[in-house]
């Protein structure tokens, strides 16, 4: 063992005084027994998040046709996956989704979008969508529309987002890896444009990529050194018919040590689990009690995930209270 169990009580201590943890650190912990790992990551939530829980629904307004060669994704053009595709969701489907989903007791509903960035028309178009969520259904609204600039950003800050998300997806290392077609500084441009006209960000990636465990960690630093305060957390879905089809998939075990390190290294963000989910034999549960605070519920883009009614029965019986976090 690269470090005694009181090395752990001594690197929580730490970021429950205020300290960062550096890499070494991080890798270092990586490697520990993951029970006392996770239960010292829970404790580090709670000292900093409380037991509020975020939980957040997507739309997927805009669906196939990608430009981007992200060999993840089953919505780009590079890859045959035979999903369903259409272009921009009229604007009273988008909010008749929202309506249902603040129905069944989500408080924050995601606009997401195909393509590497929407047009001034699709931004004008979808400021109307958003308007009319916040006016007709009172939701809070994140959008994730690709590498917009300020002025885009602006316009639908304005219309009243509060939050934009922008998956990093992986390392600035790796990254060159998983998509050539953009690269981690355009990632990192959006996600400052959206910043300085005072928007929100959510930002974090996908495990199973085939990343290193330097590559995970590296990634959740350049999370901290954006000031990024949401997190998603994705496991690969490996889905037929895109480059990832046959990577391995991470086990549940491995999700946990993951989740328990970027509570270590980002202590007060909001860490969601989204995409893969519904791997997990036990749906995401034993994660929420090794650092994990928030969650994407119902579907993901192209594939199932679980039934909102679910995921807050879940919440309820580990203690949470839903609310929105560092909004």
């Amino acid at each position: 063992m690269i470090m005694e169990i009181d090395r752990i009580s001594e690197l929580t201590n730490k970021v429950l005084n205020g300290g960062k943890i550096s890499k070494k650190e991080a890798l270092e912990l990586y490697d520990q027994p993951i029970d006392r790992l996770c239960e010292s990551a829970d404790r580090i939530r709670k000292h900093f998040c409380s037991d509020k829980f975020d939980i957040c629904t997507i739309v997927n307004a805009k669906s196939g046709h990608c430009s981007e060669d992200c060999k993840f994704c089953a919505q780009s053009s590079y890859n045959n996956t035979h999903i369903s595709e259409y272009l921009l969701m009229d604007i009273d489907e988008i909010v008749r989704q929202a309506k249902f989903n603040y129905e069944q007791g989500v408080l924050r509903y995601s606009i997401v979008t195909s393509g590497r960035k929407l047009s001034d028309n699709e931004v004008d178009k979808m400021c109307e969508a958003v308007s009319r969520v916040i006016d007709e259904v009172g939701l809070s609204v994140c959008v994730s529309f690709g590498l917009l600039d300020k002025k885009q950003f602006s316009k639908l800050k304005e219309a009243g987002v509060t939050r934009v998300h922008n998956n990093l997806e992986a390392s600035e290392k790796y990254f060159p890896h998983i998509c050539t077609t953009h690269n981690f500084d355009d990632k990192v441009k959006a996600i400052r444009n959206a910043q300085e006209v005072g928007l929100t960000v959510c930002s974090g990636g996908i495990m199973g990529l085939g990343e290193s465990v330097e590559d995970r960690i590296d990634m959740a630093l350049s999370l901290r050194e954006l000031d990024i305060t949401s997190v998603p957390v994705n496991m690969l879905n490996a889905i037929d018919g895109t480059p990832f089809a046959k990577n391995e998939r991470i086990n549940d075990d491995e999700m946990r040590r993951i989740v328990a390190v970027y509570r270590f290294i980002l202590p007060n963000a909001s860490i969601r689990l989204a995409g893969g989910r519904g791997l997990l034999a036990d749906k995401g549960r034993a994660c929420f009690v090794s650092g994990a605070n928030s969650v994407i519920s119902g579907d993901m883009l192209t594939t199932s995930g679980i039934t909102t009614k679910d995921d807050l029965s879940m919440i309820s019986e580990l203690g949470y209270k839903v609310g929105l976090c560092n909004e």
